[in-house]
């Protein structure tokens, strides 16, 4: 490079720098300026041998990252400074120890979280890059602002992305708006995930990404003179009423017309809202929901607006903080138009989200929603023992969840994610309340579990203290708080079994003259086809091992000379033999059911990672071969998901003893008193039975009983059909199956 070029270039840094401190300016004392400027030398200094793929010097990338960080996000001083020495730690011999002493503690804290997220290998399977994304989001519990520096950080790479190799930009893009987008968006950074979003779709679908950019272009003429026609009618109306305001124009962003053209299936012609007004007025803080409705009526004055449109986020603000009211009407021309109204105090939160919404806090103790949405994930990171894969979709489903309001009996307002059922809501109060949940009532009205809710309902929770979560409430709930609650109780649970279920397998062997040591037990998990010693004592505890299939293992343990024979048999190259014992495994164990409705449905295992029985799964719709199952850690699965979520099923290998099977019993016998008390006495004494439903009548003497039950295997239930037989009067006790 020559002398001339050098002195070129630096005179563009300090352009570059000059321009960083005239977007911060107003809000700077000379100390902030002190350490921006200092944090701005030591970076030059450290990145002086650098150079970007481009080929322009290093430095500019953290001055880039730096601009965005104070003018899309509203830092301030320690922020800016940490934006400024990001990639020093991790990129040159400077440590954090190093900043910590030319600076201060906070600053040497943020790049130290930012290094820690930077420093995960990056070209890996799909788990690790899971776990990349774990450790990234775990930084939140460290500072909110390792998190915000590093979106400034992903926007500025995804705007300087062309000289990468393509297969390079498709794995960032996909990586982008698999979770960096949906993490602006929860931060209340909707200027910064609609950018990442854009330039997401430039490097996945760049055919479709560039298509909508011409369209957009071809239109804008037209579309504009549409806009000032609207302008001109409402600038008249407002103006008369002496309202204080501004009106922008403001375009759909590509990635969301790319959304609701792949949505509603339609072309980029019949995508109707594709432009939208933004009215912001001045107001003091107490007019301000006055002239936001003032506004409202001005405009539907003028234009008819859809009902069913109009988005109150001023009464409930979103939780990220978003205020404003939507209204959609009926422009010229037959056209739909969105009108968005905010205050100015309003549209500052709205583009820079969290930071805007702490300086209009003034100290005050309300928790904000991102301070309530923090803990919540704080407390998701605490009791994770998903894997990675698992715990990213959960944390992604959270991230970009639609909200919905709903009152508790007192009235209060709560929000919940789009899709989250009554069960959600008790978990979302205490998940003590969640876990003694027997029933809720919505509107007043009692309704299962899995009710899904909607803004306006109210709901109340029955509780009991001897309710205990089962299998099934995990297909019952939508958020995480709930699916971690309930798998720490039943894990709980299945090892208090498991050690009843021990108990019990002692004193049954002795009957056999076994004792139980640690060889006996690998035994028997191993003649009943099990994983762990606590699969096995759990089935002994619900009753799925029966005694005959204890004595048929002592006969086979004391038998060695049959023994010796079986084993040879078995090393015979006989397929016919593994045919007789597969299918008693496979339909036992190795069911794979999708959806949350378990649908068993045809299906091919992937080759790309075979998944076997046991292993956690999902379905992928294939176009030409039906539903693909691939493992959840399989080196496609973050692909698939990032790019192809809408085929995605949820899948899993259901085991028989854990499912729970609905069983109808007919009963006759004759009418003696005191035989429906028995009857049920009987029923609930049995462990692991729940009534579903009853009917009992009588007809001249004749007792007639229809019992509905909930159980988890056959052997539970005949359990209780002895049981029932053994009472005084029974005749009959028949199982109904259902055609």
């Amino acid at each position: 490079m020559t002398e001339i070029d050098l002195e070129k270039e630096n005179k563009a840094i300090a352009q570059e720098y000059k321009e960083l401190l005239r977007i911060s300016y107003q809000t700077l004392t000379p100390e902030d300026k002190k350490l921006i400027r200092k944090a701005f030398d030591v970076s030059v200094e450290a990145h002086k041998e650098q150079r970007r793929k481009s080929g322009e010097a290093y430095i500019f990338h953290p001055i880039a990252v730096a601009k965005i960080v104070a003018s899309e996000i509203g830092l301030g001083a320690t922020s800016i400074a940490a934006a400024l020495l990001h990639d020093v730690v991790e990129d040159t011999p400077t440590t954090i120890q190093d900043i910590e002493r030319l600076f201060n503690p906070k600053v040497a804290q943020i790049v130290e979280g930012l290094t820690k997220i930077s420093m995960v290998q990056k070209d890996l399977n799909a788990s690790l890059q899971a776990e990349n994304f774990r450790k990234m989001i775990l930084t939140l519990n460290d500072d909110v602002r390792v998190i915000l520096i590093k979106l400034a950080d992903r926007l500025h790479n995804m705007q300087t992305m062309e000289s990468m190799q393509e297969d390079k930009q498709t794995k960032i893009a996909s990586e982008t708006l698999y979770i960096y987008a949906p993490l602006a968006h929860r931060l209340g950074l909707y200027n910064i995930k609609t950018k990442l979003e854009d330039l997401g779709l430039k490097y996945t679908e760049p055919a479709v990404y560039n298509d909508i950019v011409s369209k957009i272009k071809e239109t804008k003429e037209e579309q504009d003179a549409y806009i000032d026609d609207i302008t001109a009618v409402l600038k008249t109306a407002l103006d008369e009423e002496g309202i204080e305001y501004i009106i922008k124009g403001r375009p759909k962003s590509i990635y969301s017309i790319r959304r609701k053209m792949k949505a509603q299936n339609v072309s980029f012609d019949e995508v109707y809202d594709k432009f939208a007004l933004r009215i912001v007025y001045k107001s003091n803080p107490h007019d301000e929901k006055f002239l936001a409705w003032k506004i409202y009526s001005i405009v539907t004055d003028h234009y008819r607006p859809s009902p069913s449109r109009l988005r109150d986020w001023i009464s409930s603000p979103k939780s990220t903080g978003y205020e404003a009211l939507h209204i959609t009407v009926m422009g010229p021309k037959g056209r739909w138009v969105e009108v968005q109204v905010r205050s100015e105090r309003m549209d500052e939160i709205a583009e820079k989200g969290y930071a805007a919404h702490y300086k209009y806090k003034n100290g005050a103790t309300e928790e904000s929603g991102l301070d309530v949405w923090l803990n919540l994930l704080k407390e998701a990171l605490e009791n994770s023992e998903t894997n990675a894969v698992d715990f990213v979709e959960d944390f992604k489903m959270n991230l970009y969840s639609k909200e919905i309001f709903v009152f508790t009996p007192k009235g209060e307002i709560k929000s919940l994610p789009k899709g989250a059922t009554s069960l959600d809501f008790a978990f979302s109060i205490h998940s003590e309340i969640g876990i003694r949940t027997r029933g809720t009532r919505v509107n007043g009205k009692l309704v299962p579990l899995n009710f899904e809710l909607k803004s306006g309902d109210q709901i109340e929770v029955i509780t009991s203290q001897h309710q205990k979560p089962t299998v099934n409430w995990l297909d019952y709930v939508t958020t995480s708080r709930a699916k971690t609650k309930i798998k720490n109780v039943l894990n709980e649970n299945t090892k208090k079994i498991g050690e009843e279920g021990k108990e019990l397998l002692t004193r049954k062997l002795k009957h056999l003259k076994i004792t139980l040591n640690e060889s006996v037990v690998n035994e028997l998990v191993n003649f009943f086809k099990l994983k762990t010693s606590l699969d096995l004592f759990y089935r002994v505890g619900i009753g799925a091992i029966e005694n005959q299939q204890l004595k048929d293992y002592a006969a086979q343990k004391s038998n060695t000379f049959i023994n010796f024979f079986k084993n040879k048999m078995k090393r015979s190259p006989s397929t016919a033999d593994e045919d007789i014992h597969k299918p008693i495994i496979s339909s036992s164990y190795d069911m794979l059911v999708f959806g949350k409705e378990h649908d068993k449905l045809d299906y091919k295992l992937s080759p790309c990672c075979n998944p076997i029985p046991g292993d956690d799964v999902f379905g992928f719709v294939t176009i030409n071969e039906g539903i693909k199952v691939h493992k959840k850690d399989c080196p496609n699965a973050i692909g698939m998901q990032s790019n192809y979520a809408y085929r995605i099923m949820t899948a899993k290998w259901i085991d028989s003893s854990q499912e729970e099977f609905k069983a109808i019993i007919n009963i006759t016998g004759m009418d003696v008193l005191g035989l429906t008390n028995q009857l049920t006495k009987v029923i609930s004494n049995n462990m692991h039975v729940n009534i579903q439903s009853i009917s009992l009548s009588t007809d001249a003497g004749i007792f007639h009983g229809q019992v509905a039950v909930i159980v988890q295997n056959n052997t539970i239930l005949k359990k209780m059909i002895n049981n029932i037989k053994k009472i005084d009067g029974i005749d009959k006790v028949t199982r109904v199956y259902k055609t």
